[in-house]
């Protein structure tokens, strides 16, 4: 019986310890740079971009004004939120969100697009996407802008509860400059044409708990391991963030939050 309950005591500590282990992982985010050739480009651009920002019940102010320092830090020409800026559980005051958000400038504007939780939170965000114009964030939904002569931008709406149109996102894209999409959920990897030079996508937070010789316990995409975190080259040029925050458990293992420094240059990834 003695050995028994020792042994129930070690679990219990064991567990106590990883959970806390986990929750801590949550606020330890990680800055990855990434350097890819960009078809179209004529000079180079560095693009942070920052996705899966969950503002709510786990993620208060201050870990928003973590990663907005961290992102001007950069000293970035252009900024991209690319969707699930809020979680989907009503109640929250999103304000506190905004003013910090606004802060986030760049030579070449500041740029953000939907995500699923982002509709399931306001149903339709159109009135959080005026807050957000407001203060100088330039909300893409199935449209794009010329940022730069040689530089197309264009944000796709989210592909689980938005309305995506590709034909209408890319319109407006001069023939021969460099095209960058974001779409929240990499899903929309397997419809982007081939005028597309790179898609930034998250969604996924790379699995948020991986466990060692089982792998992520929730997979958001319904497709394959590739999609789930890094780059995707199949069928179209991908890079998949695991996100900054996270949904349904404060809990992070194997898998840190991440803020991504593109430095994007002339020619082939």
């Amino acid at each position: 019986m003695r050995w028994r309950a020792l042994f129930a005591t070690a679990a219990g500590v064991g567990a106590v310890l990883a959970t806390a282990h986990m929750v801590a992982n949550t606020f330890r985010f990680t800055v990855e740079r990434i350097r890819c050739g960009l078809p179209g480009l004529e000079t180079g651009v560095r693009v942070v971009f920052l996705c899966d920002l969950h503002y709510g019940p786990f993620i208060r102010r201050g870990s928003i004004e973590a990663w907005v320092d961290a992102a001007l830090a950069e000293r970035p020409d252009l900024l991209i939120v690319g969707g699930d800026l809020v979680d989907g559980r009503a109640g929250e005051d999103v304000e506190p969100l905004v003013r910090e958000l606004g802060r986030l400038r760049a030579p070449l504007g500041t740029f953000a697009t939907w995500g699923n939780h982002d509709y399931i939170r306001f149903g339709d965000p159109s009135g959080f996407g005026q807050r957000l114009e407001e203060v100088g964030i330039t909300v893409l939904e199935n449209r794009g802008t010329l940022v730069r002569d040689d530089l197309f931008l264009a944000g796709l709406d989210d592909v689980g509860e938005g309305d995506p149109d590709l034909t209408a996102t890319l319109a407006g894209c001069p023939a021969g400059a460099a095209c960058l999409l974001v779409a929240h959920n990499p899903e929309a990897l397997t419809s982007v044409p081939p005028e597309v030079g790179l898609t930034l996508s998250g969604h996924t937070h790379g699995g948020q708990i991986n466990v060692p010789g089982i792998g992520p316990l929730v997979k958001a995409s319904h497709y394959t391991q590739r999609l789930l975190r890094g780059w995707s080259r199949q069928p179209a040029l991908g890079y998949v963030s695991r996100g900054l925050g996270v949904s349904l458990l404060p809990l992070r293992l194997n898998c840190p939050p991440e803020l991504t420094v593109l430095e994007l240059t002339p020619g082939e990834c």
